[in-house]
């Protein structure tokens, strides 16, 4: 038995040894390498690599060109970067592809500042569209006449079919004669409830300006959109992002007709970015018949790239139309804006929404409605315990200091608007005159916050303002408008680094959506969803970050970008 044990064990090692000699499987070969590149992976170091290896959709390989050679078969494709940056796919936690998509196709005004570029573009639409009923469109600055443009400069060059434009920021519409006299608008007509009708302050009579939900007097009248519309939009509003560097988006106040486009979009392939859509509450509806209809919702829309997993709730105005919630009155005055939902309402619904696993995305702007917003979420954790629910709050832009620590405390996430965060004219002439140097100190606050050790992600509101990632990441490394060139930046205690801002738009926008172990870094084993810059961002002035170009972008593999600039 010991001679046979013996011999037992020698075969072992002679069968052993034979195994190490042999030569090792052959590697399958990559489908795309990228190398020669400077890749910033955004992983948990923050490391850097010379190439990418790409094999059915999924990362096979990060490092450097030196490995890259047993991947390389007859039908790989191999493109040499030449040095050029390459980062994950850009995350956009908070826009509108659906209706900044349509939007494209009406009178788009958007980047127009002054009324006569905006008059000679409606007449432009109004003239080419001679048989639509009504014209649409939007993206008028608020500092327009003060924010209150009057009806009959409108009348001037659409004097026979009504007009609706909205605001850039989608929270007051300009209207001319006709479309008030459809809506039936008169000086008679009450403000309807968290709306409010401009008047003129010698006759009474509307001015043309409506704000909120006195909009949708004037909408509930003209023709409704049609599904062709919406997927039309969404398919503008996609190929848009693609362009931009954006794999991945959350669609903020999503509606029956949104899901629907989005449904299509997917169940054909053609959604290049991956969705989450949030479902907007409607303060005006009884709230458990909504939730009970998310919850269907969101059980028949799981798609393999759209998913209706978050619930949008809408708590305030904006600042510059004085409809943001306060804590303390506008200029002095007696006006603190208002909430869409009182404490008393949005706490049981938050508690019910989280007790269900809906992620919560909350506008919050005011210093009262971000109160009011982290009131409701510890009311929440208090009533179902912590849970993973990474519920966010969109656009805070002025907090009442006690309030940013909550972030970090409660595990909500800071989803900043940082195309905001500069001196421009609402700052300057609407933001800081209504509220005062002490308040003003703690508009978009994104360093304190991050400082906390908050996690901060970024999105643009488009159509609001730009969607582009480098527009906003630049703003928020310098504080300063895009075209300004260097120099101090507003409020410069709030000023940020770049790879902060970077990861906001890449590994914490995955976070958002809880998809980071998918996509938001550069990793072995995760999706390609990659994009290529035309200059590393790290090596030029902070100031010139948003003239860099998205050369290619790449989702799951597949090219959905290519300028025209990458040979």
């Amino acid at each position: 038995m010991k001679l046979f044990s013996i011999l037992s064990t020698v075969l072992i090692l002679i069968v052993s040894l034979g195994e190490l000699g042999a030569a090792p499987p052959p590697v399958e070969p990559a489908d795309t390498i990228y190398r020669n590149g400077a890749v910033y992976t955004v992983d948990a170091v923050r490391s850097w690599a010379e190439a990418v290896a790409v094999r059915r959709g999924r990362i096979v390989y990060v490092g450097s060109n030196r490995g890259l050679e047993p991947l390389i078969g007859r039908d790989t494709r191999v493109l040499d970067l030449q040095g050029k940056m390459v980062l994950p796919g850009f995350h956009d936690s908070h826009v509108h592809l659906v209706g900044g998509g349509i939007e494209m196709a009406e009178c788009d005004l958007n980047g127009m500042w002054e009324i006569e570029p905006i008059l000679a573009a409606l007449k432009q639409y109004a003239e080419r569209n001679p048989k639509l009923p009504v014209i649409r469109g939007g993206g008028w600055p608020l500092t327009l006449n003060d924010g209150n443009p009057r009806r009959e400069t409108l009348d001037k060059i659409v004097p026979d079919r009504p007009v609706l434009l909205d605001a850039f920021d989608g929270h007051s519409s300009w209207a001319n004669t006709k479309a008030l006299q459809l809506a039936g608008i008169t000086k008679d007509t009450p403000d309807p409830p968290r709306g409010r009708i401009e008047r003129d302050p010698k006759t009474g009579e509307p001015t043309g300006t409506l704000r909120e939900a006195a909009t949708k007097l004037v909408n509930d009248k003209f023709p409704k959109y049609t599904d062709d519309d919406y997927l039309a939009g969404l398919r503008r509003g996609v190929q848009l992002a693609n362009r931009l560097g954006i794999t991945s988006i959350q669609e903020a106040a999503v509606r029956d007709y949104h899901l629907k486009a989005f449904a299509a979009l997917d169940q054909a392939d053609e959604l290049t970015v991956r969705t989450i859509g949030a479902l907007r509450i409607d303060p005006a509806q009884k709230q458990s018949t909504q939730v009970a209809q998310f919850v269907e919702w969101r059980d028949r829309y799981r798609g393999k790239r759209f998913k209706a997993a978050a619930v949008k709730i809408f708590l305030d105005g904006v600042i510059e139309s004085k409809t943001a919630a306060l804590l303390e009155p506008y200029d002095g005055g007696d006006v603190r804006g208002w909430l869409n939902l009182e404490p008393e309402v949005l706490k049981p619904l938050a508690a019910e929404l989280d007790r269900l696993g809906f992620q919560i995305h909350i506008h919050a702007i005011g210093d009262r409605a971000i109160q009011t917003a982290f009131d409701a979420l510890e009311f929440a954790q208090g009533r179902n315990g912590v849970r993973d629910s990474r519920h966010h709050m969109a656009h805070i832009q002025l907090f009442a200091p006690a309030d940013i620590p909550r972030f970090r405390r409660l595990g909500v996430i800071a989803n900043f608007q940082p195309l905001w965060a500069c001196a421009d004219d609402y700052i300057v002439k609407m933001t800081e005159p209504v509220l005062g140097p002490e308040r003003s100190r703690w508009l978009y606050p994104i360093r304190s916050v991050a400082e906390t050790g908050a996690i901060i992600a970024g999105g643009s509101d488009w159509s609001v303002s730009s969607m582009n990632p480098l527009d906003a990441i630049q703003i928020a490394v310098t504080r300063r408008k895009l075209n300004a060139g260097p120099g101090p930046g507003w409020i410069p205690e709030e000023l940020v680094d770049l790879p902060l801002m970077i990861a906001a738009y890449t590994i914490n926008g995955a976070y958002v959506n809880f998809e980071e172990q998918e996509t938001g870094s550069i990793e072995v084993g995760k999706a390609a969803d990659l994009i290529v810059l035309d200059r590393n961002l790290f090596e030029i002035p902070k100031h010139e970050i948003h003239q860099a170009k998205v050369l290619l972008t790449v989702l799951e593999g597949k090219e959905v970008h290519r300028h025209e600039d990458l040979k």
